[in-house]
This record gives C-alpha cells, structure tokens and sequence, in this order.
C-alpha cells in the first residue's frame, strides 16, 4: 500500500519529534508531582514556569495571563460559562456567531436554557461576521462577545481587531476562539484588543488533552468549572500534566518559529490544489464549490473545504481512506454524523453542496507530491455510485 497521506491537520496534527523529545523526561524520570516542595517537584514546577512564559511570549501576553486547561474545549467553556458567572449572577445577553465551534455553541445553549438571552451573528457567503451586524446587536445588558478568530470547517479569518474594538467602546468583554489560528499566523496579544484567548496544543504538533486560556490582566476573572487543589491561578484544580504541558509549549515555539516560510510554502499549494480540483471535477461533469474565503489570504493557511454536488461527503471520506488518504467531512467532532453543516447552512450553503462536502487541511509535511496523488485518485472513487446521492 502506498505510504499514507495525512490531510486532516485541522482536526489534529502529529506529534513533532521535537515535542516527544521534549516531553520524554517527564514521562520517564520527572515524574514528581509539582506541587511538592521537594528538588524533584521543584523541577517539575519550573518547567511548568518555562513553558507557560514560552507560550506567552508566541502569544504577545506574560505568563501571568496563561491559565493551563485540559483542552481547547475546556477553556471555551470557561470563557463562556466561568466569565459570565463571574459577573453577573442574573441572567443578561451574549453575542456569539452561527458558525462557531460546538466548544462554544453548547455553552451558549446551556446559557440559554438558564434564563440568558444569546444573539446568533449571521456571517456572510463566505464566512465571515460584519462588524456592522455586532455594533446592531450589542446591548447595555451585553456581558460577553465570543466570535472564533478562524472557522475550522471552511477557515474564514474574522475581523478580530475590528470586533474587539467594538466590544470596547460598549463595555463588553470579548473572546476569540484561536485554536485554529495560532501557530498558523501572528497573534500579538499586546495590541490585540482580545480580554479571553483559546489556543489548543495537538493543532500545533503537540499531545493532545492540554489547552491554554488567555486572561486579560484587567479583565474579570472566571469562576472556575473546576475546584479542588487551586491550581494554575485557582481557575483550574487538578495535577498538572507536566509532560504535556511542555509538550504544548515546545510545539507552539515551534510553528511560530517557522510561521512566516510555512505560511509562504502552503499558499501556492492550497491554490494550485484548488486550480487541480476545480479541473478534475469539471472532467468528470460534476458541479464543484469552494466554500469559505475565495482570497486564500483571508482564510486559515492550508484549509481547503470543497463541495462535489451530487456526491456524499462522507461516503468520500471513507473510499479516499481505502486508498491511504485521510481527510474529513467538515468538523472533527461531528465527522461521524450525516447531517449537513451548521457552517455551511449559515453560510447560505443548500443541504445538496453541504452533504456533499470534504475538508483538506494541510501541514508540515504535506507536499504537492501528496496532493497530486489526491487528484489522480479522486476521478477513480467520484465515479463510484455509491458516493451519489
């Protein structure tokens, strides 16, 4: 079988050896539990201390304002769920957008079922939120703005600066969801006029179940969703994961040490691609879309989501598996349900162009010779009639 092709690093990203060389020590050696006062834990806790100033300094903040979480997930729901407690103990309004990530959407809901009122932001055909349509919904009763700074499903780069600014001159705290974004493109949190950041650690070639939140120094500070030990700032008990959390701060230094020639390398391939897949479909007399940000500029470097109409997107999915191809339906977390995509729906998208659609996402080691093997195989697996609908 030919050597596996990995197109689906918007879900997760390999392990750099870096990271694993890294991480190692404390998965054999450093073992102690850093809370302890004695010279093993004390080493444990300075790592710990490295890793949260390394990955401040990728992100334009101090380590005081890094707060270690158990995932990405984890950190949206205690910027949605732990921010709004914290201020208010009575129900108000929240603003977030239609196509966020579930991480963010369903605290939303839990919200809502409690008595608050959330206002869903439309996005336009290609993905995007006005700032026009924020500065209409924001209200005196406003606590929070959450609008994710990349789409993972169809990678459209939202105008952060420009909704933060909003956010600040009407008195409402603002969060982005930047799991897709850092590593992939700067982020300088000094100017940035974000209070509450995510960033994940396996999108950035590091173990998985670890995420960072960033807290603004005059921001309001969450009550936490999980108590015990007190630690990380006494906004998220528990023993530190001392491996992966210098796993998370190796692979970050990492893509941000080679953001600028990896972001110039993935731009030609992404538009190449699209000029080969667009071919390739028009051959065989099949209706393709490319959804999200026409501008590969204005879209998360290497995503790429496209719609054959007429054909199921998961049944793809699987027969471009067959040939040692990974890819995805959309995103990650619903991969496994046929239903079609809360993103592309709000984007304007028919069920037809929806159902039928797969994300190619790219990264480190992808190569054109990879994405060339994905156009000779497409025409064999489109002509299949079990991917027609």
């Amino acid at each position: 079988m030919p050597t596996p092709i990995y197109l689906d690093h918007a879900a997760t990203t390999p392990l750099a050896p870096e990271v694993l060389a890294a991480m190692h020590p404390y998965l054999e050696n450093e073992f102690a539990n850093p809370s302890t006062l004695y010279q093993s834990g004390l080493a444990c806790r300075k790592a710990i201390d490295s890793a949260r100033q390394t990955v401040a300094e990728c992100l334009g903040a101090t380590a005081e304002q890094i707060v270690f979480t158990g995932s990405g997930t984890e950190a949206n729901n205690l910027a949605i769920l732990g921010v709004t407690r914290a201020i208010t103990q009575t129900p108000g309004h929240i603003i977030t957008s239609q196509i966020e990530h579930p991480a963010v959407l369903e605290p939303c809901r839990a919200l809502e079922q409690q008595g608050w009122q959330v206002t869903y932001l439309p996005v336009n055909g290609e993905g995007f939120v006005s700032p026009d349509d924020l500065t209409a919904a924001i209200r005196p009763d406003t606590v929070l703005v959450s609008i994710m700074y990349g789409n993972n499903e169809v990678g459209a780069l939202q105008p952060i600066a420009a909704l933060g600014r909003i956010c600040r001159e009407h008195g409402a705290a603002f969060h982005t969801d930047a799991v897709q974004v850092a590593g992939k493109l700067p982020i300088d949190l000094s100017i940035l006029p974000v209070d509450y950041l995510t960033v994940s650690s396996h999108k950035v070639y590091g173990p998985k179940g670890l995420g960072a939140f960033f807290i603004r120094e005059n921001a309001t500070k969450p009550t936490p969703l999980i108590y015990g030990g007190g630690q990380e700032h006494g906004l998220r008990s528990g023993t530190e994961n001392v491996a992966a959390i210098v796993g998370f701060a190796q692979g970050l230094e990492l893509c941000c040490q080679e953001m600028d020639p990896e972001r110039q390398r993935l731009l030609p391939l992404q538009e190449k691609f699209i000029t080969s897949l667009t071919q390739c479909a028009q051959d065989l007399g099949i209706p393709l879309t490319l959804n999200g940000p026409q501008n590969m500029t204005d879209r998360v470097p290497g995503n790429i989501n496209v719609s054959f109409d007429g054909m199921t997107g998961e049944a793809m999915v699987v027969k471009l598996d067959l040939y040692g191809i990974s890819v995805s339906s959309g995103s990650a977390c619903h991969s496994a349900v046929i239903e079609p995509s809360h993103v592309l729906k709000a984007m304007g998208q028919s069920d037809e162009v929806a159902l039928g659609t797969v994300r190619f996402s790219m990264g480190r080691r992808t190569t054109w010779e990879d994405l060339d093997r994905v156009v000779q195989v497409l025409p064999k697996i489109l002509k299949t009639p079990a991917l027609k609908r």
